[in-house]
């Protein structure tokens, strides 16, 4: 069951990149206005240096394809949106693999891509994707033996760590900790000085993390960011499986014997089920919809439920030696077989809500190409219905220009502007929000 599991998350991982790349979600939101910048400008859109790592690596293969001579912008879009997904998805694979020969360690990393990445992943633009995953990877690395690539391996996750998202304020610390800890045998010198420049990187991300957030506590972007931590509740991909999960751990610290019986199983099949059927609860209030923009708001939630998860990790491999009950009891084999079938089931309710939000995206893009490409100069949105079903999900008012004018056959020829003055939801970046060139540049042949 192990193997099986393992395997059809990786295959069920690799499956929703490809379709999200082929989607051009990298679009959503900041991503059309990224791209723009990046074509337009010719380089690295890397205007916040404390993520610059993260978006360095990222953003890398558009620019190759760009330089190379690549026009269509259909075809970029789906590059850009290539180099969002393989990072994030790529380290969780490798994640999975370091841990598939342990029951219990499978089922927390798979609990983290179901939990933390999927929920907060269709805003695939956002840096913390990637750190998240990186740190996830750079646990299960610390934790599971050491070769001198993994060494190497650790040394590479902490340098992009380095500048990748403000959560590695908390995490970096983590794992700096982590990887001092399993060195402490570690006999060989090469190794040790790999290993403390790794934890030196992952400290020396905390540092860029909290300068940077001391720099911008009063910007009123993060004021605005700040304010808005505690609606995590409003991402239901997040908030169900969050519920279900809490319940069960506190299942197992009351009555650890539970575990070997049924009830933990039923919990997480009704967690399951409450959210594979997320993408339908409209039909009966209007109020309870998949919201993309929500997955923005859950990212820091899902940041301090992937440290505690990361704990979960190391408690589980360190503490081997007179270990509390519920341990012994998680590890018995046909336990662990069930939490990691448990977790699966999870995982595969949590693939639903990704693929019906995607396949709302694409008829998004259509039908603002269809504005655009039978359309002149400036498209006012009082006159689109973009505030209605399912438009609301995907429009944000700064970014439409930019987004209009990727999707255009003839770019410059006709945008997409909100009627605001930007004051109430202003760009982070001032470069974004204004009309793109991409002179040169088509979507389609």
């Amino acid at each position: 069951m192990t193997a099986a599991a393992y395997r059809g998350v990786v295959l069920l991982l690799w499956a929703l990149a490809v379709y999200g790349a082929i989607s051009c979600r990298g679009l959503f939101w900041d991503g059309a206005s990224f791209l723009v910048n990046i074509i337009d400008l010719g380089g690295f859109h890397d205007f916040y240096t404390a993520r610059a790592h993260v978006d360095w690596v990222t953003q890398a293969p558009v620019i190759a394809a760009a330089w190379l001579g690549l026009r269509d912008l259909h075809l970029l879009s789906i590059v850009y949106s290539i180099g969002l997904f393989a990072m994030p998805v790529g380290l969780y694979h490798l994640a999975l693999a370091r841990a598939r020969h342990d029951p219990v360690m499978l089922a927390i990393v798979i609990v983290i891509v179901a939990t933390v990445y999927l929920p907060t992943s269709f805003f695939i633009v956002g840096e913390y994707n990637a750190a998240f995953a990186a740190v996830t990877t750079a646990m299960t690395i610390a934790l599971t033996g050491w070769r001198r690539g993994d060494a190497v391996l650790l040394c590479l996750s902490g340098l992009l760590c380095l500048r990748s998202y403000e959560a590695l304020v908390y995490l970096g610390p983590l794992l700096a900790a982590c990887i001092l800890w399993s060195m402490r045998r570690e006999r060989d010198p090469g190794k040790r000085l790999l290993l403390a420049v790794a934890a030196l990187a992952f400290a020396g991300a905390a540092i860029v993390s909290g300068v940077t957030i001391i720099d911008y506590w009063s910007h009123p972007h993060f004021e605005k960011v700040r304010s808005m931590s505690f609606e995590f509740w409003q991402n239901l991909q997040f908030s169900v499986p969050l519920a279900g999960l809490l319940f069960c751990a506190l299942l197992a610290l009351v009555r650890p014997g539970l575990l070997r019986g049924r009830w933990p199983i039923v919990v997480i099949a009704i967690t399951s089920a409450a959210l594979l059927l997320t993408p339908w609860y409209r039909l009966v209030s209007d109020y309870s919809i998949l919201y993309p923009p929500s997955h923005y708001l859950a990212r820091q939630a899902a940041g301090l439920l992937l440290a505690g998860l990361l704990v979960c990790l190391w408690v589980h491999v360190a503490w081997r030696n007179e270990a509390p009950h519920v341990l012994a009891v998680l590890r018995e084999p046909a336990v662990a077989r069930r939490l990691v079938a448990s977790t699966f089931a999870l995982f595969v309710a949590a693939t639903i809500p990704d693929v019906a939000l995607t396949r709302l995206w694409t008829g998004y893009l259509d039908r603002v190409a269809a504005l655009v490409n039978h359309g002149e100069g400036i498209i006012p949105t009082r006159s689109l219905p973009l505030a209605e079903w399912p438009d609301k999900l995907f429009a944000q008012d700064w970014s439409l220009p930019a987004l209009s004018a990727i999707v255009s056959r003839a770019p410059g020829r006709a945008y997409v502007i909100a009627d605001k003055d930007y004051l109430s939801n202003p760009p982070f970046d001032p470069s974004c929000g204004t009309l793109p060139r991409l002179a040169g540049y088509r979507w389609g042949r």
